[in-house]
C-alpha cells in the first residue's frame, strides 16, 4: 500500500511521544460521574494539538457551572467528505486513587483509562499527524472529535454536539477505538433506562392497616415487567456476539432501589430502576411502549407511581460488507496478521450519535474489554503502536 512505509516510519519516530501522552491523560482523574478534571484533560490535548500542528475547536458546553464540559473537534484536509475518529476522555470512577498514577508493568501501560480509552485517543490523534506530517494528499477531510461525558449518556458531549449540528458534519464514516479486544464491533444495543417511584401512604407498623405499602405496590409492578421479561428474552440478535448466552434481548429490573425511612415504618414512597436492552433488530419507539402499556395498566389498577425516562438510545448496526468495515479489516490484518472478528457490542456505543443519521460507524481498539472499568485496567503498548498505524492506515486507504 502507498505510504505504508513512511507511516511506519513516523510511527517509530513518535512512539515515545504517544506513550508519553497517554500516561499524561491516564494520570488526570476526569472520573465520570461527576466529571472531575475535565478543563485539565482538554488542555492536555489541546496542547498536543498544538504541538502537532493540528488545528482545532475547543466547544464548552453551556449550563456546567461547576463542572464544565469540553469538547475538541480537530479536522485535516479538504473537502466536504469527512471521515471521523471519535473518541472520550472520561473515565468510570476508580477504585483506588493509585489508578491515576500510571506505570509500566511486563510490557504494559497501567491506569484507569490505559483501555478504555486514553491511549486509544493518544493513538488516533497521532494517527492524524503522522497522516500531516508525511504530507499524505487527501480526498476529502479526516476529522477527530474528543468529547467528555461518554460514560454517562453523552449530555455534555456527544448529545450537546448532535444538538448545535456539529457531529457528524459531512461525514461519511467514523470509527471509535473502543476496548474491542481485537474484533470489530459493528452493532450495539438501544436502551431505555426508566426510575419508577411507587407511591403509598405512610403509617406506624403497629397501624399498619392505616396505610398503604409502596414496597409491597412496587412488587406487583416489577411481577408485571417480569412477564414482559419472560417475553423479551425469547427474542435473539442475528448478529454475532460473544459469549452466545448475550444474544437474549434484555430486560433488567432493580439495578438501584430505594425506599422506607425505618424497619417499623410502613414505607410511602419506593423506587427502582428498569433497564431495556434491545437489539439491533428491534425499535426504540415500540419497546419503549410496550413498558409503557404495561405501567399503564397497573396505574389503571390503581397503582399510583411516577415514571421518569434516564435514558434512551437507538440501537444500530451496520453490513460488515460495508466499505469502511472492510476498509479498517484489511487494515487490521495487515498490520495485526490476522483477519479480525465482526461482532456486536454487549452494550452502548456512542456509533449511535452517527448511525441514526445513517452514517456508517465501527468500533475497532486496542484495549481489552475485560479489564476495561476495573481495577488492573491495563493495555499492551505495542497494542497501542498497532492502533496508531491502523487508524492512519485506514484513514489513508479511505482518503486517497
Amino acid at each position: 500500500m502507498e505510504y505504508d512505509l513512511a507511516l511506519r516510519h513516523a510511527l517509530e519516530v513518535h512512539k515515545s511521544d504517544i506513550l508519553v501522552f497517554a500516561r499524561d491523560l491516564i494520570s488526570l482523574p476526569s472520573e465520570n460521574p461527576p466529571g472531575n478534571y475535565y478543563r485539565e484533560c482538554a488542555e492536555r490535548i489541546r496542547l498536543e494539538l498544538d504541538r502537532l500542528g493540528l488545528a482545532y475547536q475547543l466547544v464548552e458546553v453551556p449550563g456546567f457551572p461547576e463542572r464544565p464540559r469540553y469538547n475538541l473537534l480537530s479536522f485535516h484536509g479538504d473537502g466536504q467528505r469527512t471521515l471521523y475518529f471519535h473518541g472520550h476522555y472520561d473515565v468510570v470512577p476508580a477504585q483506588s486513587r493509585g489508578q491515576f498514577t500510571p506505570r509500566i508493568e511486563n510490557g504494559k501501560l497501567v491506569g484507569r483509562g490505559a483501555a478504555d480509552m486514553k491511549a486509544a485517543v493518544a493513538g488516533m490523534i497521532y494517527a492524524a499527524a503522522l497522516i500531516k506530517g508525511c504530507k499524505i494528499p487527501l480526498k476529502g477531510r479526516l476529522g477527530l472529535c474528543i468529547v467528555a461525558d461518554e460514560e454517562t449518556g453523552g449530555q455534555g458531549g456527544s448529545r450537546y454536539l448532535d444538538e448545535i449540528g456539529l457531529l457528524g458534519k459531512d461525514a461519511f464514516g467514523m470509527l471509535t477505538p473502543e476496548p474491542t479486544s481485537g474484533a470489530i464491533w459493528n452493532a450495539n444495543r438501544g436502551a431505555i433506562t426508566l426510575r419508577i417511584t411507587v407511591k403509598g401512604k405512610f403509617a406506624h407498623v403497629g397501624l399498619q392497616h392505616e396505610g398503604i405499602n409502596a414496597f409491597e405496590r412496587m412488587l406487583d409492578v416489577a411481577r408485571a415487567l417480569q412477564t414482559l421479561r419472560a417475553e423479551v428474552e425469547t427474542r435473539r440478535t442475528a448478529y454475532r456476539i460473544a459469549p452466545e448466552k448475550a444474544a437474549h434481548s434484555i430486560l433488567m429490573m432493580g439495578g438501584r432501589v430505594e425506599g422506607g425511612t425505618n424497619f417499623n415504618v410502613v414505607p410511602d414512597v419506593c423506587s427502582f430502576t428498569v433497564e431495556r436492552r434491545f437489539n439491533p433488530e428491534e425499535d426504540l419507539d415500540t419497546e419503549k411502549a410496550r413498558l409503557f402499556s404495561v405501567l399503564g395498566k397497573l396505574q389503571e389498577q390503581g397503582i399510583k407511581m411516577d415514571v421518569e425516562v434516564l435514558q434512551e438510545a437507538s440501537s444500530s448496526g451496520v453490513s460488515e460488507d460495508h466499505p469502511v468495515a472492510q476498509a479498517l479489516a484489511e487494515t487490521v490484518q495487515t498490520v495485526v496478521g490476522e483477519r479480525p472478528r465482526f461482532t456486536m457490542c454487549p452494550g452502548l456505543l456512542e456509533i449511535r450519535w452517527y448511525a441514526c443519521k445513517g452514517i456508517p460507524a465501527f468500533a475497532y481498539g486496542p484495549g481489552p474489554l475485560e479489564v476495561s472499568h476495573g481495577p488492573d485496567e491495563a493495555i499492551e503498548i505495542e497494542r497501542i503502536y498497532q492502533h496508531t498505524l491502523v487508524y492512519a492506515l485506514t484513514a489513508v486507504r479511505l482518503l486517497s
